[in-house]
């Protein structure tokens, strides 16, 4: 049995009624994803969360994260109901991928006003681009540790690129190279740069280019995003 087969069945034996939904979303819930590098996003659903239901739950959420899954989103039937709003790139990612491990679906009628979810996708965007030229900043002459910054942070903009074609209304591949792909069209700019970071991410490089060139090359592809999306809002 795989750790998502048993997730559910610990869950319930740990809340014990109080569960109210499993769902599993983003990339790794799109139709026959089999990505490895995909994560496993849960959003578990409570009647109510309490210091109790933290506490039930601690043994579950540590045994998930330990096997390198992100931390399950733990959110009571009310927050659910009354978050579109304070969370539309996240609820807009369940809505579009999105499959219903345990319970009824939690977020099937939510609405998710496109003003609001654009103004987060723009500050997501802008507020990465400068962690990555802080980061960026700080390792310049350490090529090892330049090339981690980036790699590490490359399927991050690969997801707000998504939603950035979502906006432009454009349909996303679920693949993300196929996004990208997208993205280069559709902006239209060069691209390459995250390609090739997807290479090295999934060890598909079999030479690395020059770090410092390839983060510079990485910062105008992400810059260009940021005026993309910048422009949809006078659309």
């Amino acid at each position: 049995m795989s750790p998502l087969e048993q997730l559910v069945p610990k869950l319930e034996a740990a809340f014990s009624g109080r569960l109210v939904s499993v769902l599993l979303y983003g990339s790794a819930a799109a139709p026959g994803q089999s990505d490895r590098f995909s994560d496993l996003n849960i959003l578990c659903v409570l009647k109510e969360i309490t210091p109790r239901e933290l506490a039930d739950g601690e043994p579950i959420l540590r045994w998930w994260r330990e096997l390198g899954n992100p931390s399950p989103l733990l959110m009571s039937e009310e927050e659910v109901s009354n978050s579109a709003d304070s969370f539309p790139i996240e609820f807009r990612d369940m809505q579009q991928r999105r499959r219903v491990l345990f319970g009824p679906d939690p977020i099937a009628d939510l609405v998710v006003h496109d003003t609001q979810y654009r103004t987060q996708v723009e500050h997501e965007l802008r507020s990465n681009l400068l962690r990555l030229r802080q980061g960026g900043a700080g390792v310049l002459s350490d090529s090892t540790a330049l090339l981690s910054l980036c790699v590490d942070s490359v399927s991050t903009f690969c997801v707000l690129g998504r939603h950035a074609l979502a906006l432009a209304g454009v349909t996303p591949a679920d693949d993300r190279r196929r996004v990208v792909r997208q993205l280069a069209e559709t902006i239209p700019a060069d691209m390459a740069a995250i390609e090739s970071l997807l290479d090295i991410r999934e060890s598909k490089k079999t030479s690395v280019p020059a770090a410092a060139e390839l983060f510079a090359q990485y910062l105008v592809s992400i810059g260009r995003l940021v005026v993309f999306v910048d422009g949809l809002k006078h659309g």
